[in-house]
């Protein structure tokens, strides 16, 4: 079994995730531009979490083109990425709600650090359906993206109390390291092409 389906039953629940986002846009009572400013943290938390979601769509693409044959771990492990990627909708609304309050960021920081997890999770059950490839294993372990991004989740978590804007530099900065996808993978598919 190929992953195909996977992968499009991947793309649809994200594509639903992004939709939900964009409808907890209410339309502002006022006719001016102030009423649009007013929505302010609303806009800023949706374009930051469209662009999470859009980093995980796309990492996610790359990665399951490496599945050699499809099982029931993978399968679990995917759904179980998901189900912490659905959960951004709630987070991104509480956040723009709140306007960016400790608490709704440090809750968007854990839902991220277990996206992160299930995601290493997934490369690793993937990686090792290559054991016999050692440079394969020893090309994918030099992640060095996976092994920090924990790391950045968790001070983002904990400087949520000290304030929003330091926590919300770490998320950026996850962002930022993220927003290019994974090179390697498409060397390596060129090479067995």
């Amino acid at each position: 079994m190929k992953a195909n389906r996977m992968e499009a039953f991947s793309d649809g629940v994200l594509a639903i995730i992004i939709t939900i986002m964009v409808l907890e846009f209410k339309v502002p009572e006022g006719h001016d531009w102030h009423a649009l400013i007013e929505l302010g943290p609303k806009i800023l938390s949706y374009i930051f979490s469209f662009i999470y979601v859009g980093i995980y769509w796309n990492n996610h693409h790359h990665l399951l083109h490496m599945i050699r044959t499809m099982n029931g771990r993978l399968m679990w492990l995917n759904l179980i990425l998901l189900f912490w990627l659905s959960l951004i909708p709630f987070t991104t609304a509480w956040m723009g709600e709140s306007h960016f309050a400790p608490t709704p960021m440090a809750l968007y920081g854990i839902i991220l650090l277990l996206a992160a997890i299930s995601y290493r999770l997934l490369q690793i059950a993937i990686i090792s359906q290559h054991s016999g490839d050692s440079a394969f294993v020893k090309t994918m372990g030099k992640d060095w993206k996976v092994k920090i991004s924990p790391f950045l989740y968790l001070l983002a978590i904990l400087t949520a109390y000290v304030g929003p804007w330091v926590s919300g530099f770490f998320y950026v900065l996850v962002a930022a390291i993220w927003v290019v996808p994974e090179k390697r993978i498409e060397h390596i598919l060129r090479g067995q092409s």
